[in-house]
């Protein structure tokens, strides 16, 4: 599963999604799409800009996940009980 991690690192760093918007020309309603990880597609223009902006690469905007991993706690805390 591919993930976007924009929350995390506008958290991290403490930047308003206002703030990015204001900065970059993307729509608000882009941005709170990739905020919330609620993306079908990619735009490359969108994830250049991002990266530019917060200075960061793609890998760290954007990362794969195994559908594994997405359940591993779940899986860990039950063996755990058991």
């Amino acid at each position: 599963m591919i993930t976007c991690r924009l929350s995390t690192v506008l958290g991290a760093r403490r930047i308003k999604v206002s703030d990015v918007c204001r900065a970059t020309g993307i729509a608000r309603a882009t941005l709170d799409r990739y905020y919330n990880d609620r993306v079908n597609s990619f735009d490359r223009e969108v994830l250049t800009k991002l990266c530019d902006y917060l200075q960061v690469e793609l890998g760290e905007l954007i990362a794969k996940l195994n559908q594994e991993d997405l359940f591993a706690p779940l899986t860990t805390g039950s063996k755990e009980s058991s």
